[in-house]
């Protein structure tokens, strides 16, 4: 795959991804919504850094994509990034799942859907 193909790929992905947020948010599946917004802003990031010349990285960790990126965050991109890797674990393995799927309100997921939306857009400005 040549690295237009890959950014293609990582980019589209997470689209796609995103679009399935939009789906879980109006089933009401928020802990597997606010899952897939870390998984969209996840390969968002890695098709920052394929386009600007880096190599893939398999690690799942906003801040550390967000740095292979070179992205110059803000503390408050920052606070949002580190808040979004724990969607990650704590939607995936069990013992974590019963309090996410707690604390995975509608209004705590709109804010997080809300923020993480505004940072991509303002990625995409990037």
């Amino acid at each position: 795959m040549s690295n237009q193909e890959l950014i293609k790929f990582w980019f589209n992905s997470s689209k796609k991804d995103w679009e399935v947020v939009a789906v879980l948010m109006r089933s009401k599946s928020y802990m597997h919504a606010l899952f897939f917004s870390h998984l969209s802003l996840e390969k968002y990031l890695k098709g920052m850094i394929v386009s600007n010349g880096g190599e893939s990285p398999i690690s799942h960790d906003l801040l550390l994509l967000a740095k292979r990126a070179k992205i110059n965050l803000t503390d408050e991109h920052a606070k949002l990034l580190y808040e979004v890797n724990a969607f990650n674990i704590k939607a995936r393995y069990d013992d974590y799942k019963n309090s996410f799927y707690k604390k995975a309100t509608s209004e705590f997921t709109k804010k997080y859907i809300s923020k993480i939306n505004k940072f991509i857009i303002w990625l995409k400005k990037q």
